[in-house]
């Protein structure tokens, strides 16, 4: 039997699936083990029962300045910026990658800016980010708008023009409207689309919240990987990264 012709079941699948990780992880154990023999003060590869003691005092016990359960309380003001640059970015792509991928005068005027938007490093922008909207959360929240909107209008765009011509025809035959044909022919066949491309976008736009936090925080993810690095306080860094 060819290779190409074998397909594993279910069970083979899960082998497979986890094999990778249990590679890592023996590997890291390994690493951390041949370390910490010749160093036990090593900081670089923590051992896991270190890394297990620092997610018990970052999760469970309460900081003694602020009252807060760190670990909750970072990925929570990370998830609140991520899900409010994701929904605000998806409301605009939504529009707009309608509104071009539907309108041949709104393709010709917004196409090419939408183009030149999705070309800008984010990233290059955050200085100006910080230097007029702040360092509060607005800055934070217009990165990920910034960095994930122009992608996902693009994307919307390019597969709402490249739908068949021939139910634009058929729906204009039935007396149907410009926006009833945006509404009812286009929006059901792009909205998986937006789904696939939304998902992909989710590196991105944490890349880009780590990146800002990191900068101007005072909770999150990024800032408390950032704020502990002078430490190098693997064991707290190894666990927010996972």
């Amino acid at each position: 039997m060819r290779l190409i012709n074998l397909r594993p079941d279910r069970g083979a699948r899960i082998i497979l699936g986890a094999l990778p990780f249990v590679v890592l992880a023996l590997t890291y154990v390994v690493g951390s083990a041949l370390r910490l023999a010749d160093n036990p003060s090593d900081k670089l590869l923590p051992a896991l029962s270190a890394m297990a003691r620092m997610v018990e005092v970052m999760a469970f016990a309460p900081d003694q300045r602020t009252g807060d359960y760190l670990l909750w309380a970072d990925t929570a003001a990370s998830l609140k910026r991520l899900g409010s640059g994701l929904a605000i970015a998806t409301a605009i792509a939504l529009f707009v990658g309608l509104l071009t991928g539907v309108l041949p005068v709104a393709r010709a005027l917004l196409g090419p800016f939408v183009a030149f938007l999705s070309m800008v490093p984010p990233l290059a922008l955050l200085p100006v980010l910080f230097i007029v909207l702040g360092l509060g959360e607005v800055s934070k929240i217009a990165l990920i708008v910034i960095g994930v909107a122009p992608i996902l209008t693009r994307d919307l765009a390019l597969t709402a023009a490249d739908l068949p011509r021939e139910q634009i025809v058929k729906a204009e035959t039935l007396s149907a409207s410009t926006w009833l044909i945006a509404l009812r022919v286009v929006l059901p066949q792009i909205m998986p689309r937006l789904i696939d491309s939304l998902r992909l976008q989710l590196g991105p736009a944490f890349l880009f919240l780590i990146a800002a936090e990191a900068i101007s925080a005072e909770a999150g993810l990024g800032y408390r990987i950032f704020l502990v690095r002078r430490y190098l306080s693997m064991d707290i860094i190894f666990p927010y990264v996972a």
